[in-house]
């Protein structure tokens, strides 16, 4: 019998799963969420419809890769124990593919300071790692790269990763960096957006870490 810990953390991630899909961040079953832990992460198994999920149906694996006996985990599970063994901070991950990050991922385009909102995911740009084949350790590799000093990232012709201290505030963080990937993509398509400086990002950045610590 797993635990009423587990059993919340886990009822979070499926309500974020069912959440992701209505709010158009993805679509079926190819999106994954996991949250940190004890000495490990729970994640979205592989190929199960959202609204079919259940508690004890969400895997748990240590950080080595390990698996708990029961369902297999979401084919994407390495970028989610690389965010978790390369970033202290991260308790929840969310991978999906919504579809401006989606497009813009397939033009190899990162998006850059055309707002200071891009500075909610750590610096003055989100950018667009390069393509590997999903579910390898190639695909973790590169993504590892684009996440140096973010909290989010594109994935080359194939969607966002992104993590924060919450399963709620990872997926916020997702629709937010899908939002700007729209807005971005409108703004192209009407001109060349002009890109704020790096001493202005810089403040929004700062402002951002300090908003953090006042909404916890």
């Amino acid at each position: 019998m797993i635990s009423a810990d587990r059993t919340a953390l886990a009822q979070s991630i499926i309500d974020a799963c069912l959440r992701m899909n209505r709010e158009n961040l993805n679509q079926g079953t190819s999106g994954n969420i996991s949250a940190r832990f004890e000495n490990g992460f729970l994640i979205t198994p592989s190929g199960t419809p959202y609204d079919l999920l259940t508690p004890d149906g969400i895997v748990f694996m240590t950080l080595d890769g390990a698996v708990e006996t029961g369902m297999k985990p979401s084919s994407e599970w390495r970028m989610h124990r690389d965010i978790y063994a390369e970033h202290r901070d991260a308790k929840a991950v969310v991978h999906a593919h919504p579809p401006y990050c989606t497009a813009l991922s397939s033009l190899r385009v990162s998006i850059p300071a055309f707002h200071y909102m891009v500075a909610i995911a750590g610096g003055d740009d989100i950018r667009c790692a390069d393509y590997a084949t999903f579910g390898t350790a190639d695909l973790s590799d590169e993504m590892s790269r684009a996440l140096e000093g973010r909290k989010a990232c594109l994935l080359a012709n194939h969607g966002l990763i992104c993590f924060d201290d919450t399963v709620a505030s990872a997926l916020a963080l997702a629709v937010e960096v899908e939002a700007l990937a729209h807005q971005y993509t409108v703004a192209r398509r009407m001109g060349e957006p002009v890109l704020l400086n790096e001493i202005q990002m810089a403040e929004a950045i700062t402002k951002f870490k300090d908003y953090r610590k006042q909404q916890s």
